[in-house]
């Protein structure tokens, strides 16, 4: 398999679909079999995975109705794969393939990588010094802005820089301080028409004005403790619909006044593992043809 190190030496033609397309994996291997993060410290085999399935096909099913679904295949010894966020980030094609800053994760990275390739887009590795744990950690504003980027936890500043480079874009880097939100996609979430749901006491005192000087007041939708470790922020938004684990009726009903249609969902067992809703998704460009330049 033969990746690029930083250089891009072809482009992918992204199909034009009405529809997004995401990429999950089924929890057929899920279980909480370590502890890299505070949600798992009580929680070692506490997953039942009868439910972890069930939920799952539940977040399938409704997430089908709205967008295309891709599958790629579980492997056995890697129960965190199920998190497809942390497989990479891509846009247009490309895809930086995570380097992950734990060693329990590390074997994620060929399978996602191979997948990738085999599937026509272009593959980038960092070096394993430079941890970055993908669309966990990075995440484009849907309606024109910057890439969203956190650090602190997971991924290093320095894959910022990356990220700038290979995309030619802006990156707005916000430093995550509580260590129960170890990813961006757990504490932040970009929303469509110029919304975003943050849970501020995530992040560090210039994160929060980074955050703040780029979306008005009225777009902020500010989520309180109770709702953030229900991993509220962890949402997948398409179109006008949201899907999330089960929220507080006051943040539905800010969410709906803000015009969005809210699926709750139970995901208990994968929050035994640090997750929810987001973390179980990886958005994805369609691809149509490859054309090597």
């Amino acid at each position: 398999m033969s990746t690029q190190s930083i250089e891009i030496v072809r482009t992918i033609s992204p199909v034009a679909s009405p529809r997004p397309s995401y990429l999950m994996c089924s929890p057929r291997f899920f279980d909480v079999n370590y502890v890299i993060n505070p949600w798992m410290a009580d929680n070692v085999h506490a997953a039942s995975p009868e439910r972890a399935a069930a939920q799952w096909q539940h977040l399938h099913n409704a997430l089908s109705e709205i967008a295309d679904v891709t599958l790629i295949d579980p492997q056995p010894g890697l129960p965190d794969m199920v998190f497809t966020a942390n497989a990479g980030l891509e846009r247009n094609g490309i895809v930086i393939v995570s380097s992950f800053f734990h060693s329990e994760r590390q074997g994620e990275e060929l399978h996602f990588a191979r997948w990738f390739e085999e599937c026509g887009y272009t593959v980038i590795r960092l070096p394993q010094s430079t941890s970055f744990e993908g669309e966990g950690d990075a995440l484009f504003s849907l309606n024109g802005g910057p890439l969203w980027a956190g650090y602190g936890r997971r991924s290093t500043k320095e894959s910022h820089l990356q990220l700038a480079h290979v995309w030619n874009v802006e990156v707005v880097s916000l430093h995550l301080i509580d260590p129960r939100f170890y990813h961006l996609d757990t504490c932040f979430a970009p929303l469509n028409d110029g919304y975003v749901m943050y849970y501020p006491a995530a992040f560090d005192a210039a994160s929060v004005s980074s955050i703040e000087a780029f979306y008005p007041v009225h777009k902020r939708i500010v989520v309180s403790e109770a709702d953030a470790v229900r991993f509220a922020c962890n949402a997948i938004n398409v179109d006008r619909s949201i899907l999330v684990n089960e929220i507080s009726r006051e943040l539905t009903e800010r969410l709906k006044e803000a015009n969005f249609t809210v699926i709750p969902l139970q995901l208990s067992e994968f929050l035994k593992a640090g997750g929810a809703a987001k973390c179980l998704v990886m958005r994805l460009s369609p691809l149509l043809k490859q054309t090597t330049n």
